[in-house]
């Protein structure tokens, strides 16, 4: 690590980074992950754009909400486990305390034309930002120029949007192909 993320200043950075993503992020994980990538590795530089698509991957396959999990592992690789609890208590708190507020009020949030029509409206901002993290996504297979990467973009894509595939198991079928990659890189490296 670098001198810059050994600084104990990164955990105060690190919380209001993630309380204000939490804060201001509406639509789910692959929203907060897009601007996750803005804040992280474009104004902190706090991670590269690869070890971003790399977060990114862990946090969509492993179980839980993706921004909690990205948070664990940004928090993990820059402060060690105190930058992991420092970022997922910025990333959970704004929900929380939401949550809270309109469980109080949840009669006249329910009832109230306003919030259902700013609700709406809010669902297609998600929409755009969906559309955006999948189009940078693609991009980022394609920057690869791995003929395998791009392939089982498509053929994920061609199961889960044609053949209504679960995601779970598309999921463990590229981690199987991942796996076996891995092995056969491996045996051939040896042989040499």
């Amino acid at each position: 690590m670098n001198e810059k993320k050994q600084s104990p200043s990164i955990l105060k950075d690190l919380f209001w980074s993630m309380f204000m993503l939490s804060a201001c992020t509406f639509g789910g994980g692959f929203v907060i992950v897009s601007l996750m990538k803005k804040k992280v590795v474009e104004e902190h530089h706090w991670l590269e754009e690869n070890e971003m698509l790399d977060v990114t991957a862990i946090a969509q396959s492993a179980p839980g909400p993706i921004p909690v999990n990205a948070s664990v592992i940004l928090g993990f690789r820059l402060y060690g486990v105190i930058g992991s609890l420092v970022a997922v208590a910025g990333t959970i708190l704004p929900p929380m305390l939401l949550l809270s507020v309109i469980a109080i009020f949840y009669d006249q949030f329910r009832s109230s034309t306003t919030i259902t029509t700013a609700l709406a409206v809010m669902r297609a901002g998600v929409a755009a930002v969906i559309f955006d993290v999948v189009i940078n996504l693609a991009k980022n297979v394609i920057a690869t120029k791995r003929i395998l990467y791009i392939v089982l973009m498509i053929i994920t894509f061609i199961l889960g949007y044609f053949f209504d595939i679960s995601a779970m198991l598309i999921i463990l079928g590229c981690l199987a192909t991942g796996i076996v990659c891995v092995i056969v890189e491996a045996l051939h490296s040896t042989k040499k």
